[in-house]
């Protein structure tokens, strides 16, 4: 975008504002009418190539944009244009000249702001929210970053609308450690937490956090554990603000802790509402009615080390950052607090260090400009692999890595942090064993410098786990994941959520080592804590229902897996939306459990619903649309409706044999339905000859004594049963049953 300096032929950008997790922000000239403007560049950031996710970000930006644009306030940023140019979305907004909250703060040494400029910002702030409220428009990611003190003293708030785009569609970073998208979690509301349904009150919420935060310089739950700032959200009565600065007002106060009730109907009805109540507080017309708050919630008892009122679960979380501490101008600053480098302890109980190697190891003293610079390498890296740039992704993170090792030593987090993201795309890029051995390396290295229950060392230790699965070393995996588990559980407590990661992944190697009873009662049970912790339709908990669902199929209970993979899917439909990939292999799944279940009709209406949708959200020959497809003709067979059958196996052949290969494994799956089709039209020549061609690809690729192979030589005898040819049948059993012998193979 910056390359081509005039946006439209209309915008010439001029200089760099700031960047963050959406894009960048330029100041720029409107060419038609002469005046200063902000341009915010949004880079849509999705699965390589996904036509049908591009579609629907820029359907959504443009609605979104709307909304934002018909916002006419004086305390909301003006948006006056928007469009496309050169595949990047841009948002025309009126220039602010000013900082935001979080610049105020970190102006200040995060020292609170002045009770009155606290007070007044709390008005105009509740001012603008009544306007927006009342427009049917909800904010949903307050914070002090998105709050702008203007250099006149009016406030305003930013990215309406367009805040709400990038938490839906999903530009905002991850956690480091969790996997989970969820912005910033010291303004979220408890019922955003649990990913239940929010209005306005949510905003309120998420108002009230920001002011205790101007109002005493920390946010109500103020740790450096994310998942522990979730938790104090959801569980913990925050301290009166007047604990922290004894001169801010009784009615403020009151206020900001009104906001904070854990439940919506608790807060005040409405932004108009809280800004009456500031008013009259401020002027001292009248007092304030003294409302009654719900009772305090019973704090949790803790054992030692936990931080009060919190469970035992929360010790050890990943960190999260409070939205202070960005630098630059303009409303969107540069954020580095994504940065590695920093204090780092080293597991041997001695204070932190500062981050560089210790003195007398022979390597000078990186500059901060150098690691800065290897810290923007590293998020670039971790951007592209967002994108599916894989390739590219990993060659960014081997060179970051080795610059790393050159300058902070081999062991030090952020080398190894780079080393981590290499495991990681080796593993996207299907070099399985190599990024065995790099997250060997990683836990290693992790173990001598944080210790071997160090949440980061525990972190690799279960991705060399999750890659020997992979590779079919189900018996190490579980050796990996047991002696994780009890580490975490040890360390963290059992309702930890990367403990019950732990678990639900050990819940699945247990069903690959055929112990479906063992793997049915544990994911049973992560499920459960996942539902009581997260929330029924949290997709985590939603993930290890699947994998119920999943087991129970395996022990012949479809009438169970039936109900579950719908309770999941539309769970999904609602959590996700009914065309996310998540949703609709739920739905995949039912279909199985009612086709197990003889109710093949049923299936055949779901699956071709199902084939509709597919192919609306990824085309035709996306291969996700062409295994509802192969459903649907296996269930139209047993249905008896053998034409239709052939005529739909025959065409997802055809196509999965021009974009996959003829020797693709779902290819092969395809011709032998084909020939099972041909064989119940009794059309049993034909079916010989796709049999035939299928047994000896996967001869060619699987080898002669293969369970695959084998089963595709046993399809072959009983055709030539039926064309006559006994005595060529009688060999091909024998000679299967020979080579099941020799492999020690169960008779198929």
């Amino acid at each position: 975008m910056a390359d081509t300096r005039l946006i439209q032929s209309r915008y010439r950008l001029l200089d760099l504002i700031g960047c963050g997790g959406m894009g960048e922000v330029w100041r720029a000239r409107d060419e038609s009418l002469g005046r200063q403007v902000a341009v915010k560049c949004l880079k849509p950031v999705g699965p390589q190539h996904d036509e049908a996710f591009t579609r629907i970000l820029r359907e959504r930006f443009r609605r979104e944009a709307r909304v934002a644009a018909a916002l006419q306030h004086r305390g909301v940023t003006v948006v006056h244009d928007f469009g496309e140019s050169d595949g990047v979305l841009y948002l025309v907004m009126e220039l602010l000249e000013g900082r935001n909250l979080s610049q105020l703060l970190e102006d200040n040494e995060q020292h609170p702001l002045p009770v009155a400029d606290v007070v007044d910002i709390a008005e105009q702030v509740a001012d603008a929210l009544g306007y927006t409220h009342r427009q049917g428009v909800v904010h949903r990611d307050l914070k002090p970053a998105n709050i702008m003190r203007l250099d006149d003293g009016a406030v305003k708030i930013c990215d309406f609308g367009i805040a709400r785009l990038g938490h839906d569609i999903g530009f905002t970073s991850r956690l480091t450690g969790t996997g989970i998208a969820m912005g910033t979690p010291h303004y979220m509301s408890p019922e955003q937490i649990s990913g239940a349904e929010v209005d306005h009150r949510s905003d309120l919420y998420s108002l009230g956090c920001v002011l205790y935060e101007i109002a005493t310089g920390v946010p109500p739950f103020d740790m450096d554990d994310a998942w522990a700032v979730l938790v104090g959200h959801r569980d913990t009565v925050p301290e009166p603000l007047r604990t922290h600065r004894a001169e801010l007002p009784g009615f403020f106060d009151e206020v900001v802790l009104d906001l904070l009730a854990k439940t919506p109907g608790a807060r005040p009805a409405d932004a108009g509402d809280l800004r009456q109540r500031i008013v009259l507080g401020r002027t001292g017309e009248q007092p304030v009615a003294h409302r009654i708050r719900p009772a305090p919630l019973v704090p949790v008892r803790h054992p030692t080390g936990t931080t009060p009122g919190l469970p035992s679960w929360t010790r050890g979380m990943t960190s999260g950052h409070r939205a202070t501490g960005a630098v630059g101008s303009g409303e969107a600053a540069v954020d580095h607090a994504s940065a590695l480098t920093g204090a780092w302890t080293t597991g041997t109980g001695h204070a932190p260090t500062t981050g560089f190697p210790p003195a007398g190891d022979g390597r000078p003293t990186p500059s901060p400009e150098l690691l800065a610079t290897l810290a923007g390498r590293h998020s670039a890296g971790i951007d592209l692999g967002r994108r599916g740039h894989w390739e590219e992704a990993g060659d960014v993170h081997r060179a970051v890595a080795d610059e790393r090792e050159h300058v902070l030593g081999p062991d030090h987090p952020d080398t190894l942090a780079s080393r981590y993201e290499v495991g990681s795309v080796l593993c996207r890029t299907g070099r399985a064993a190599d990024a065995l051995s790099v997250f060997g390396g990683v836990a290693e290295g992790r173990e001598r410098t944080l210790g071997p229950d160090h949440p980061e060392t525990l972190a690799a230790r279960q991705e060399t786990a999750y890659v020997l699965g992979g590779l079919g070393r189900h018996f190490e995996a579980h050796q990996v994941y047991a002696a994780v588990l009890a580490s975490r559980e040890r360390t963290m407590g059992p309702d930890h959520p990367e403990t019950l990661r732990c678990r639900h992944n050990l819940a699945f190697n247990l069903s690959r080592l055929g112990r479906l009873e063992d793997s049915y009662r544990m994911a049973r049970e992560v499920a459960d804590a996942r539902g009581r912790l997260l929330g029924a339709s949290h997709p985590d908990t939603l993930v290890t229902l699947y994998e119920v669902a999943y087991t129970l199929g395996r022990l012949d209970r479809w009438d169970e897996a039936l109900r579950t993979y719908r309770d999941v899917a539309r769970a999904r439909a609602t959590a996700l939306g009914p065309d996310h990939p998540d949703t609709l292999s739920a739905r995949y799944e039912a279909g199985i459990s009612l086709g197990r279940l003889g109710r093949s009709a049923e299936a055949v209406e779901l699956y071709r619903a199902l084939v509709e949708d597919r192919t609306r959200a990824g085309g035709p020959a996306d291969p996700e649309t062409l295994r509802a497809r192969h459903g649907l003709g296996v269930n139209l067979g047993r249905t008896a409706r053998w034409e239709e059958a052939l005529a739909e196996a025959r065409e997802v052949c055809a196509i999965r044999e021009r974009t996959l290969g003829p020797d693709h494994p779902d290819t092969l799956v395809s011709r032998r339905e084909v020939a099972v089709g041909l064989g119940w039209l009794g059309r049993w020549a034909d079916a010989l000859t796709d049999y035939s061609a299928v047994a000896g690809i996967r001869e060619r690729v699987l080898g002669a004594g293969h369970p695959d192979t084998l089963a595709s030589r046993e399809d072959e005898a009983r055709c030539l049963e039926q064309l006559g040819r006994g005595t060529e049948a009688a060999d091909r059993h024998r000679r299967t049953e020979d080579l099941r012998r020799d492999r020690g193979t169960p008779p198929h």
